[in-house]
């Protein structure tokens, strides 16, 4: 009865921490709008020049460091051993804080040099500012490691969202009162400043509440395990984050290398600048398509695990055969539909549609990326963290070299080629260890033939719906150009889901997790459940 409760709660949790990092990554996505609308292309690249260095904290602080403080909690719970001040909380501590200190310092120092491989010393300002995140990674990480490891996933879930609001609302704030100076580089400064006030209001509210709670000792244990704490935090932890930042790492790879490769293809600085301001348009997009296109497919990955292939390899594989068809339908759907109706997407969003041609290109990422999400969740959960990580950092590595080749020839297009072999690697190497773990009918049952179908169907559809507004309908206020955008898409998505449930791809058991789902088959549905 114990085991059953600690699943549910488990569950529980884990459902509560996926719902706030979902509405954290719409937020993260979202405010980006707003932020080049108020700025312009020049102020956007500005801010996505200094946030690969927030991202590597926030994801250090959110994933990385508290799952391998939580995994220490579990195992001193599992030993029956307290959790004592002096024998866990400062130490686990102070290991945080000697390698936060350490990044700090290497950015920090290293803001000028960082600067001019990016090709623009003006952005030393905004990388030292951004430094300082780091300083708060301790307390936010060993606290909400804290309450992970003891099954209590509500104050992680909280702080996330207080600190994505704080640290939101301010980089809005600054970008207003900034933008009337025409201070266009102290907006990356700001977001850095957004950050840390951010991070620091989550620490305070994670930090109250464990005090309130005091649930460890003063007990002092003499064989303290520095060797085990060490090693945890700093690979384990490490290797984590490394998972979760393949989006991050292709922002990282463009920030360095873009607008160098852009004034070798022609450009002068100024225009490289700008142009890299436009390319990063495409990056909130890929954000939210990626956060639609495996979502769903993340909820089944708890009940992947290592235990269940061992013990049920039959209801694994199902599950994970759900997971992988679920991910393939959304992302395929979203990459499909928002590549049909990105001209309408770019000038509702950005007001113009400057970059329409390669950033069609680049939400392939999506299609590829949401997969490669999924399927490294999943080796993830039987175990594979270090090799996942190791595919994550091949694929960043094909898009960093992808840009320097490709770029000085072909300009943003070959950015964007270069970004979408860096997912397919990632996709293709995950692939690979899969099929060396799980059984190969996994990928045979993917009904990628009727998938294929549905997408003609729902581009028949869109293209037609494009060339009555093209003739007939001309859009000129942004307020209907909203309704048209909304309206279309999801009629899109409609007819997408109405072809693949006329095509018989979901069982009964899948129709009965889709909102509506049952009434959706007893309408379009030609078959009886299988």
């Amino acid at each position: 009865m114990n085991d059953k409760i600690e699943t549910k709660q488990f569950f529980k949790g884990a459902f509560i921490l996926t719902l706030a990092g979902l509405f954290s990554k719409i937020l993260s996505a979202g405010y980006r709008i707003p932020l080049q609308n108020i700025t312009g292309d020049l102020g956007f690249y500005i801010y996505q020049q200094v946030y690969p260095f927030l991202g590597i904290a926030i994801m250090l602080s959110l994933y990385g460091f508290p799952v391998a403080v939580s995994k220490m909690v579990a195992d001193f719970n599992d030993q029956q051993r307290e959790l004592s001040l002096r024998s866990f909380i400062l130490p686990v501590f102070g290991i945080i804080l000697l390698l936060s200190v350490l990044l700090f310092l290497l950015l920090f120092t290293q803001a000028y040099r960082i600067a001019e491989l990016m090709g623009d010393q003006a952005l030393s300002v905004p990388i030292r500012a951004s430094a300082y995140v780091f300083l708060v990674l301790p307390f936010t990480s060993l606290f909400r490691g804290i309450f992970q490891g003891t099954g209590d996933m509500k104050p992680t879930a909280v702080s996330q969202v207080l600190e994505q609001l704080v640290r939101v609302s301010i980089i809005i704030i600054v970008a207003v009162l900034l933008l009337q100076q025409s201070d266009f580089y102290a907006i990356g400064t700001g977001a850095a400043i957004a950050s840390v006030v951010g991070s620091v209001v989550a620490a305070i509210f994670l930090g109250a509440v464990l005090i309130k709670r005091r649930f460890w000792s003063r007990n002092l244990h003499r064989d303290l395990p520095y060797r085990y704490f060490i090693k945890t935090v700093f690979l384990y932890g490490l290797f984590i984050s490394v998972n979760y930042m393949f989006l991050l790492l292709i922002q990282m790879a463009d920030a360095f290398t873009l607008v160098p490769s852009l004034e070798s293809y022609g450009f002068t600085p100024h225009e490289a600048k700008v142009m890299k301001g436009v390319f990063d348009r495409g990056q909130p997009l890929i954000q939210l398509g990626i956060v639609l296109g495996s979502s769903l497919a993340l909820a089944l990955i708890p009940t992947i695990t290592k235990q269940r292939l061992e013990q049920q390899p039959d209801k694994f594989h199902n599950h994970l055969h759900s997971a992988l068809k679920l991910s393939l339908f959304l992302a395929a759907g979203a990459t499909v539909g928002l590549i049909m109706i990105f001209p309408y997407v770019n000038k509702l969003l950005y007001q113009n549609n400057q970059g329409e041609a390669y950033l069609r290109i680049l939400m392939l990422v999506i299609l590829f990326s949401s997969i490669a999400i999924t399927t490294s969740s999943v080796l993830q959960g039987v175990d594979a963290v270090y090799q996942t990580a190791g595919v994550i950092l091949a694929g960043a590595a094909v898009k960093w070299y992808g840009n320097l080749l490709l770029v000085p020839y072909f300009g943003l297009h070959g950015a964007a080629w270069a970004s979408v072999s860096g997912a397919v690697v990632v996709l293709a190497w995950n692939i690979w260890l899969m099929r060396r773990r799980f059984r190969p009918v996994v990928w045979r049952k993917l009904p990628f033939l009727k998938v294929f179908l549905a997408l003609a169907g729902m581009t028949a559809f869109l293209l037609f719906i494009s060339m009555l507004e093209s003739f007939w309908l001309p859009i000129e206020s942004r307020g209907v150009l909203l309704l048209f955008t909304l309206t279309v898409a999801g009629a899109g998505g409609m007819v997408y889901f109405m072809v693949l449930i006329r095509l018989g791809v979901f069982s009964k058991d899948e129709l009965e997790q889709i909102p509506s789902g049952e009434l959706l088959d007893k309408w379009f549905s030609r078959r009886k459940y299988q």
